[in-house]
């Protein structure tokens, strides 16, 4: 069973940075796409960024920029390096392993091979 588990959320002042962590056990990252989505309460969830089996990176126009995906493979981690952080931000953070494409009013509603349990990060003065 995939299991994945994020990690390095936090509490940050508008302009900081803060890299999110997610270990997966059970799963080759070159074989699979993994993602990292966000939501806030009464919004939907949010794509935020993605990288392939074949290493191609995707990323919501909102944070071009400013976030980068990584993964390491020896470690079996996948990163999101968030740099210049917004209030608008805000939200709670989760990874998936092999998601559907599609929009979802819950991130765990939407299939994937799994989901990691969301690690909040909250951007404020």
């Amino acid at each position: 069973e995939v299991q994945l588990v994020e990690s390095g959320g936090g509490s940050v002042r508008p302009g900081g940075s803060l890299r999110l962590s997610c270990t997966a056990s059970e799963i080759t990252f070159g074989d699979a796409n993994m993602a990292w989505y966000r939501q806030t309460p009464g919004d939907e969830c949010d794509l935020v960024a993605s990288m392939s089996g074949d290493g191609i990176e995707y990323y919501d126009d909102s944070v071009k920029g400013r976030f980068t995906v990584s993964q390491d493979n020896a470690k079996n981690v996948m990163y999101l390096q968030m740099n210049g952080l917004k209030p608008e931000d805000t939200a709670v953070y989760y990874c998936a392993a092999d998601p559907s494409p599609g929009s979802a009013v819950d991130c765990l509603l939407l299939p994937a091979t799994s989901w990691g349990q969301g690690t909040q990060v909250t951007v404020s003065s």
